[in-house]
């Protein structure tokens, strides 16, 4: 018998997002122009969407320093290497994820 109480582990909880940051390594960073400006992007978002797909986005800073927005990019499709970063990122979240040891 399955009960809607919190804290039940049943199908009834509905999780609307998962995201994870990550740091992406010198060597793999690249820069971006958005109006005008350059950017080096240093970090990945990335979500795990209800079909069990990902999707990223690359955030950065101006390459010239200052006080800049954080802009967000995408990510090129033409780099296998940030692909496998993302998939390397998502499985290791996974891993996370599964040994919580509940609130602190």
């Amino acid at each position: 018998m399955s009960s809607d109480q919190p804290g039940d582990t049943g199908a009834s909880v509905v999780v609307s997002a998962l995201a994870v940051n990550v740091t992406v390594p010198e060597a793999l960073r690249w820069t971006d122009v958005r109006r005008g400006q350059e950017f080096t992007l240093s970090t990945l978002n990335i979500r795990l969407l209800p079909d069990g797909t990902l999707a990223a986005k690359a955030y950065g800073r101006p390459t010239a320093g200052g006080r800049g927005a954080y802009v967000s990019f995408p990510v090129p499709a033409d780099r296998p290497e940030l692909t496998a970063l993302i998939a390397a990122a998502a499985t290791r979240a996974g891993e996370l994820w599964a040994a919580h040891r509940g609130l602190g």
